[in-house]
């Protein structure tokens, strides 16, 4: 056997891991953009991608008091990115394979035999996304919400203008990448390996766990790597995010068949 591996003994038990390096995050986003060249994506996510900023501006619209809770709200949308990537996943795999690749396949993770195990790690992260936003309000009530800024232009100044405005700041970064940490170590890998094989959940993260351990400083830089470029493809009134998560769901599945050791 290939020292490189490492074992994990019954069918429910993690699956075997290998290494992964800087070169293998490379080359899992050369490969993502290829597939992205040939398979595009960007249409499809467009509707999506502006139907849920739609959602949470009118929310934010029809409740003033929820304007301190848009920021953490659309970061923590990074949380539940591997439930939507899911089709890309299949669909990278299919291309893999040789496989017609057609969009409609995009929706077979969801109506095939990984409908359950995706699931139940769906509603993981969605848990997952609901403490963030509690979290985030508890910050806020406890620095900034003392101050009690009347209107968004208000908050957006004493943000940076007040002590509570920094200790939010501060604070809420501080725990906001306690929680992406949690989310990358939960499901980097388990929404892959659950499309690929319909694992047992529990089982895929325990393999996403288990990557991380072998490889943390890797997968870390590919955590901030996924960060920054969501945070990039944002900034043009989000209209990057059609690139930047198609490219990001196919480069995930190729690092997924670098650091986890699939059946044959």
């Amino acid at each position: 056997m290939d020292p490189s591996l490492v074992d994990e003994g019954e069918a429910i038990a993690p699956a075997a891991v290998r290494p992964i390096t800087t070169a293998d995050l490379k080359w899992a986003l050369a490969a993502g953009w290829d597939d992205f060249r040939a398979l595009r994506g960007d249409l499809l996510f467009l509707p999506l991608i502006y139907a849920a900023i739609g959602v949470l501006a009118a929310a934010v619209a029809f409740n003033r008091d929820l304007f301190p809770l848009i920021f953490p709200m659309a970061a923590g949308f990074a949380l539940v990115g591997p439930i939507a990537a899911a089709g890309f996943y299949e669909i990278a795999r299919r291309r893999e394979q040789g496989l017609d690749t057609s969009w409609f396949h995009f929706f077979d993770p969801m109506a095939g035999r990984s409908r359950l195990p995706l699931l139940f790690l769906a509603v993981g992260l969605a848990g997952l996304f609901l403490l963030w936003v509690a979290a985030a309000q508890g910050i806020y009530g406890t620095t900034l919400g003392r101050l009690g800024p009347a209107t968004p232009a208000d908050f957006v100044s004493a943000l940076f203008t007040t002590p509570e405005g920094w200790r939010m700041v501060i604070l809420g970064n501080l725990v906001g990448a306690g929680f992406a940490l949690a989310a990358l170590v939960f499901s980097a890998f388990s929404f892959p390996m659950v499309v690929d094989r319909a694992a047992d959940p529990l089982a895929a993260v325990m393999t996403s766990a288990r990557v991380f351990a072998t490889s943390p400083r890797v997968m870390l830089r590919w955590g901030l790597t996924v960060a920054v470029l969501l945070l990039l493809a944002s900034v043009p009134v989000f209209l990057g995010l059609m690139v930047a998560l198609p490219v990001l769901g196919y480069a995930t599945w190729h690092l997924y068949t670098r650091a986890v050791v699939r059946d044959a």
